[in-house]
Formats: structure tokens, C-alpha cells, sequence
């Protein structure tokens, strides 16, 4: 079993769709035989969140089973002493190959968020005859920009000692300064986000990560990037967050020969849900 804990959102048969018995030589209908998706969130959440996470992608089930991993330390997985990466890399691939999950042969298409995109990016560096295509929406691959100005400039400020968490800063008010003091709206600081967020204030730096470009470009994997225009954001988080991450999807996409989309807002897949759907759909083919 995998050490992660996996959401299975399947909703082919309320479709009307048929899904043959294990066993069965009845064909299956091409939509009840397309690849599964593996969905790796960002921080601050957990899988199937609506908030920051992937519940408004929950229609896809409609033709595929989405399998909607909550990393170590978030929703209901188990507690780690730090995030990274690296590891979440690690549990993407076992779940890949771990018969419960039913992935079958040829592996996944792996959706990720922010961190979890470059989660997912790690694993199809390691792995890629187990990933089918890579959507990366507004991946933390910083390192993999690192000759654009707007990102050198960030790396530069983490790296030259940008001052980190204070101590004695609780989750909530670490959860409150990274909205309502960005100018956003704090979502509700229940025990299950504020678990989220003192998971996140422990995470590994995302600018410690080294993105495996050469190998992902070299297996030829299908690319969708997708990223916010950023035009609505608070001008403070579009200025240190919003530009860098814009520069990172453009950097991916011309490193990787990838597509990318942008979409209206800061938060593509959940702000903009039908239109990240459609392409995810039109991607998966």
C-alpha cells in the first residue's frame, strides 16, 4: 500500500457509461478504458479541497478515475517532521505502481499544482515510462528559470537570507499574513487547513530543487502548462509571486516543447474550473 493517502473519484457508472467485470472479455467503451490521472496539490491544502484544491476538477471522473494524492503532512496522510519534494516524488511513483490503485499499464497522467507540479516533474524525471503526460499548473520550478530576471531576482532575496518564520508565529496567523496581508480572502482556520499550513511553514525550500528538464524533455512527454494572467491578484502578490510564476510556465514550456494556456485570475484550476477542465480534457484526448 502506499504511504500517501489517495481520494479515487470515479463516476463513470453514473454517466451511464458500463464498466466490464474483472475478467470479462465484454469490451469496455473507449471513455471507461481512458488512463487515470493523478492530481498533486500545492501547499496550504490537501487533494480534494475546494478551496486550493482539486475539487473543482472533480467532473473529470465522468470519464476516468482520478486518483487525488494528499501529500505527506496534509489532508489525511500521515504527519512528517518536514515536507519535500523529493519524497512526495517518491510516494507520486509508488502509488503509480501500486496494484490498488489500478493504474494499469502505461501509467498516468499526472496534474500538479505549485510545489506538487514540481513533485510531479521529479517522478516523471525518474519514472517516466509510468507517466503519460505532465499539466503543470503555475509550477514552483524556480531553479528551472533561473536565468529569467523576475526569477533570478527571487532566488537571489531567498538565497542572500530573506528572513524566515519568525518563532512563536502559530498557523493561523502564519495563514493570515499569507492572505489577508497579501489582500486576499482567509479561508476558514479549521484544524484540517491550519494541519495544511503548519505542514507548509515546514516545507523544504521549492528553491531546492532540481528539476530533471533534459530527461522529461528527452521522453517526449505531452506538456501543458497553465497559468493566471495575474491581472486581477493584489499588486503585492502579483509583484513577488504572480511575476516569477509566469516566468517559471513560459521557461517550462519552451524548455519542455510544451503548450501553454493562461487563464484569467491566480488560481487557474479553481477561480477558472470549467475552463482548466476543458483543456485537461482536450490534453488527455
Amino acid at each position: 500500500m502506499a504511504a500517501v493517502h489517495v481520494t479515487v473519484w470515479d463516476d463513470r457508472d453514473r454517466g451511464g457509461g458500463v464498466r466490464a467485470p474483472a475478467g470479462s472479455e465484454t469490451s469496455v467503451p473507449p471513455a471507461a478504458a481512458a488512463a487515470p490521472a493523478l492530481f498533486i496539490h500545492n501547499i496550504f491544502t490537501w487533494g480534494s479541497d475546494s478551496t486550493y484544491g482539486f475539487a473543482g476538477q472533480r467532473p473529470l471522473a465522468d470519464s476516468r478515475r482520478l486518483l487525488v494524492v494528499d501529500r505527506r503532512g496534509y489532508g489525511d496522510s500521515p504527519d512528517t517532521a518536514r515536507s519535500d519534494f523529493d519524497v512526495d516524488a517518491e510516494d507520486v511513483l509508488e502509488v503509480l505502481s501500486d496494484s490498488a490503485s489500478a493504474v494499469g499499464p502505461g501509467g498516468a497522467h499526472l496534474v500538479g499544482h505549485g510545489n506538487g507540479a514540481v513533485a510531479a516533474l521529479i517522478a516523471a524525471g525518474r519514472r517516466p515510462d509510468l507517466v503519460r503526460s505532465l499539466a503543470l499548473i503555475q509550477p514552483s520550478a524556480f531553479t528551472a528559470a533561473a536565468h529569467h530576471p523576475v526569477v533570478a531576482d527571487l532566488l537571489d532575496r531567498v538565497r542572500d537570507g530573506v528572513p524566515g518564520i519568525p518563532e512563536g508565529v502559530t498557523p493561523e496567523q502564519y495563514l493570515r499574513a499569507s492572505t489577508e496581508g497579501l489582500g486576499m480572502a482567509m479561508p476558514e482556520p479549521t484544524p484540517r487547513r491550519l494541519r495544511a499550513v503548519a505542514t507548509s511553514m515546514r516545507e523544504r525550500p521549492i528553491w531546492e530543487a532540481e528539476i530533471p528538464l533534459e530527461t522529461v524533455r528527452g521522453a517526449a512527454l505531452p506538456v501543458l502548462v497553465i497559468c493566471g494572467t495575474w491581472e486581477r491578484a493584489p499588486a503585492t502578490y502579483r509583484e513577488h509571486v504572480g511575476l516569477p510564476l509566469m516566468a517559471v510556465a513560459e521557461s517550462l514550456t519552451d524548455s519542455l516543447g510544451g503548450r501553454l494556456m493562461r487563464v484569467p485570475g491566480y488560481y487557474p484550476h479553481t477561480q477558472e474550473p470549467a475552463a482548466v477542465n476543458a483543456a485537461l480534457r482536450d490534453f488527455w484526448g
